[in-house]
C-alpha cells in the first residue's frame, strides 16, 4: 500500500510539473502576444470571455491570465467588469483544456517527446526552444494522468480506501472542502480536477463524491488569486473576489443538488472521471453565463466586502534590517529583499505609464511620481546599508554580491528617472500641444511596452530564483529588442516617407519613447549579469549559447 501511495504521489507531482512547464513556455515565449490579444478583446464583455478561454487553453492555467489581467486592472487598461469576464472566460478555457487532455490519447506521447526535445535542443530562436517546451509537457500531463491511472487501480478495492470513500459519500459538505484544499495547494485547479477525474475512473470514489470535489475544486481555484493578490490595490482585489464570491455561490448550490438528489439513484456513467469534468466545463459555462450580465452586481458585493487601501503603502516599509548588518549572510538577504521591493515599484511605474499614450491623467502621473520617490529612498538607503556591511569581514562571494546588488539598483533606479522624468515630460507635453499618436504609431509603443513588461517580470523571477535559464532568456530578449526597436523605428519612418500629418506631429516623442524603453529594458537586464557569470554563461563579453 506504501508503494502505491509513493507511485501516486510521484504521478500527481509529475502532473504539477508539467502544467508549470507548459505555462512557463508559453509565459517565457509568448507573454507579450498574448498580452496585446487580450487587451484588444477586453473592450467588450463578451470578447473579454472569449479571450480568456483562448488564453487559458493557451497557458494552461487560469491563474496566470487572472494575474495578466490583475496589471491591465491596475493600470486601469481595461474595466473591471470586463476584467471579471476575462477571468471566468478563462476558468472555462481552463476546463475545457482538462477535458482535452482527459481523451484517451496517450499513442501521441512519443510524438510530442521527440518534437519537443528535437525544438528544445535547437540553438537560436527562443520561441522555438519554449515551443519545445510546452510540447513536453503536454506529453508528460498525458504520461502522468496515465501512471495516476494505472496507480490506482489496484487500491480501488481496498478496505480504507472503500471506508473514506463510503465516508465522504455521507458527507458531501467535507468532500467539497477537500476539493477545495486539493486545488488550493496544488495551485491548479486544472491539476486537481484532472487528478479527481483519475480517481473517479479508476473506481476509487463514487460519482457524488467526484462531483462533490469538482464542486470544491472550482471554488479553491478562485482562492489562488485572492491568495496571490491578497497585497494589491483595492481594484485589482475586488475583481477577483468578485469571482470567488460567484464560483462560491454557485459551488454551495451546486452541492445543495447533490444533497437533496442523495435519495435518488447515482448515475451509472461509463466513464465517471469524464462526467466529472463534464460538470466541470458544464460549472463554468453556467457561471459565465450568469456573470457578464451580473458583473457590475458582483463587484458592488465584493466592493462591500473589501477594506479600503491604506494610505501609506508597503514602499514605506523597508526590508533593510539594521540587526541583520551583523551577519553577512543575513544582510544580502536584507538588501536583496529590498531590490525586489525597488524592481517591483519600478515595474508599477511602467505599467501606469502605458496608458498615459493614449491620453493624460493627473492622478495617474500623481501615483507614478510617489513611486519614483520610493525608488529614489531605497535606492540611496541600499546603498548606505550595503556599504556598512562591507566593513564586516566578507568573503570574496559576499563582496563580489554586494557590489553586484548596487549595479542592479543603479539599474533600476536609472529606469525610475526615464519613466518619471524623460516619459511623463513628453506626456506633458502632447498634453500642452494638443498632439497624439497616430493609431499606428500608437500599436508599435504598446507593442514595444508590452515586450519591456515582460522581461521585466522575468527580471524579478531572475532576482527571487537565480534561474540561470531565465538569466539567458532575459539577456537574449535584450537582442531582441534592439532588433524590434529598430524595426518599429523603420515603420515610423516610413510614415513620415507618406507624410502622414500625425506621425509627423509626434515624430521626435515617439522615436524618444522607444529610445527610452529600450534603455528601460536594458535596465532590468542588469539582473541577469551576476547570475550568468557565476554559471560561467559568459564567453569574454559575449552570451555562450546553450548546447
Amino acid at each position: 500500500m506504501i508503494g502505491i501511495l509513493i507511485q501516486v504521489s510521484a504521478a500527481v507531482a509529475l502532473l504539477l510539473w508539467a502544467v508549470r512547464l507548459v505555462r512557463t513556455g508559453i509565459e517565457r515565449a509568448f507573454l507579450p502576444f498574448v498580452q496585446r490579444g487580450l487587451r484588444r478583446l477586453c473592450r467588450h464583455r463578451v470578447s473579454a470571455a472569449v479571450g480568456g478561454v483562448m488564453a487559458a487553453m493557451t497557458m494552461q492555467s487560469a491563474t496566470a491570465v487572472t494575474l495578466i489581467s490583475s496589471g491591465f486592472i491596475a493600470s486601469a487598461t481595461i474595466t473591471p467588469t470586463a476584467a471579471l469576464a476575462l477571468i471566468v472566460g478563462a476558468e472555462l478555457g481552463s476546463a475545457v483544456m482538462a477535458r482535452v487532455l482527459f481523451l484517451p490519447i496517450q499513442s501521441v506521447i512519443p510524438a510530442l517527446l521527440l518534437v519537443g526535445v528535437a525544438l528544445n535542443f535547437r540553438k537560436g530562436r527562443n520561441a522555438l526552444k519554449q515551443a519545445g517546451r510546452v510540447l513536453i509537457g503536454l506529453a508528460l500531463i498525458l504520461l502522468a494522468l496515465g501512471m495516476i491511472r494505472t496507480a490506482t487501480a489496484p487500491i480501488a478495492a481496498n478496505d480504507i480506501v472503500r471506508a473514506i470513500a463510503a465516508y465522504l459519500s455521507g458527507d458531501l459538505l467535507s468532500a467539497s472542502v477537500l476539493g477545495g484544499l486539493l486545488a488550493w495547494s496544488m495551485h491548479s485547479s486544472l491539476a486537481a480536477v484532472l487528478t479527481v477525474a483519475s480517481f473517479a475512473t479508476t473506481g476509487i470514489i463514487p460519482w457524488p463524491v467526484a462531483a462533490a470535489l469538482v464542486m470544491g475544486a472550482n471554488f479553491g481555484g478562485a482562492m489562488i488569486p485572492l491568495t496571490l493578490l491578497s497585497g494589491a490595490e483595492r481594484s485589482v482585489r475586488s475583481v477577483v473576489t468578485a469571482n470567488a464570491v460567484a464560483r462560491g455561490v454557485l459551488a454551495l448550490a451546486g452541492i445543495a443538488a447533490l444533497v437533496f438528489a442523495e435519495g435518488l439513484a447515482a448515475p451509472g456513467f461509463a466513464n465517471p472521471g469524464a462526467e466529472a469534468i463534464w460538470l466541470h466545463i458544464g460549472f463554468n459555462v453556467v457561471l459565465v453565463l450568469l456573470a457578464l450580465p451580473l458583473a457590475e452586481g458582483l463587484l458592488r458585493v465584493a466592493g462591500g466586502m473589501l477594506r479600503p487601501d491604506p494610505e501609506n503603502g508597503a514602499e514605506d516599509i523597508s526590508a533593510l534590517d539594521p540587526d541583520a548588518l551583523s551577519d553577512a549572510r543575513l544582510g544580502l538577504a536584507c538588501a536583496r529583499r529590498e531590490l525586489m521591493r525597488m524592481g517591483e515599484a519600478v515595474q508599477a511605474m511602467l505599467v501606469l505609464m502605458k496608458p498615459l499614450y493614449r491620453g493624460w491623467d493627473a492622478d495617474t502621473d500623481a501615483r507614478i511620481l510617489r513611486l519614483e520617490d520610493a525608488v529614489d529612498r531605497m535606492h540611496f538607503e541600499s546603498k548606505l546599508y550595503i556599504s556598512r556591511l562591507r566593513t564586516a569581514p566578507l568573503t570574496e562571494a559576499q563582496a563580489r554580491q554586494s557590489l553586484e546588488m548596487v549595479t542592479v539598483a543603479n539599474g533600476l533606479e536609472e529606469a525610475a528617472d526615464r519613466i518619471a522624468v524623460n516619459m511623463l515630460a513628453i506626456a506633458r507635453k502632447m498634453r500642452q500641444q494638443a498632439v497624439s499618436f497616430s493609431s499606428e504609431g500608437l500599436h508599435d509603443l504598446e507593442r514595444l511596452h508590452d515586450v519591456v513588461l515582460a522581461n521585466a517580470q522575468l527580471a524579478l523571477g531572475v532576482l527571487t530564483d537565480g534561474n540561470p535559464d531565465d538569466a539567458r532568456q532575459l539577456v537574449s530578449q535584450k537582442d531582441a529588442m534592439r532588433g524590434l526597436e529598430q524595426r518599429l523605428q523603420e515603420s515610423h519612418l516610413q510614415r513620415l516617407q507618406d507624410r502622414r500629418s500625425d506621425s509627423v506631429a509626434s515624430t521626435n516623442m515617439h522615436q524618444e519613447i522607444l529610445r527610452l524603453l529600450k534603455q528601460i529594458n536594458a535596465s532590468f537586464s542588469y539582473a541577469a549579469y551576476p547570475i550568468l557569470e557565476e554559471a560561467g554563461a559568459f564567453l569574454g563579453s559575449r552570451l555562450a549559447r546553450s548546447g
